[in-house]
């Protein structure tokens, strides 16, 4: 069983340290993250709730700056409309881990972004409203 970075009584700022895993490019989405309540208004944790599935996910450090920065564009949205795909069943959970690995933008033509917001807006219609 896979141990989880964040723990019960850490602070948001030791949760971020801990996802950040080292690479200060990870620290700008997970900020962004945490002040994205208004983009998706039925995941009821909001942005600690991200987090949290990152965590689970085991998607830290360099593989979140590559979501984040390779494989969504550094467009928020983007990036937690593919996580909600993921937590949806609409995308399998082995490819985004295999897409945020690929430190050679490879991994951009594993994870269909612009697809993925679309059935997670269809799904969610309040969602990035």
């Amino acid at each position: 069983m896979k141990n989880n970075k964040i723990q019960l009584g850490d602070s948001t700022m030791k949760a971020v340290v801990k996802m950040a895993d080292g690479n200060y490019g990870a620290v700008t989405p997970l900020l962004e993250l945490l002040e994205s309540d208004h983009i998706d208004p039925d995941n009821a944790l909001g942005g600690i709730g991200v987090l949290l599935f990152l965590d689970s996910l085991g998607i830290y450090g360099t593989d979140l700056y590559v979501l984040y920065s390779d494989i969504c564009g550094q467009d928020i949205v983007k990036m937690i409309a593919v996580l909600r795909a993921t937590q949806m069943g609409i995308f399998e959970t082995w490819t985004l881990k295999d897409a945020c690995s690929r430190q050679d933008f490879s991994g951009r033509d594993l994870v269909p972004v612009n697809e993925l917001y679309e059935k997670v807006k269809e799904r969610l219609p309040r969602f990035n409203s």
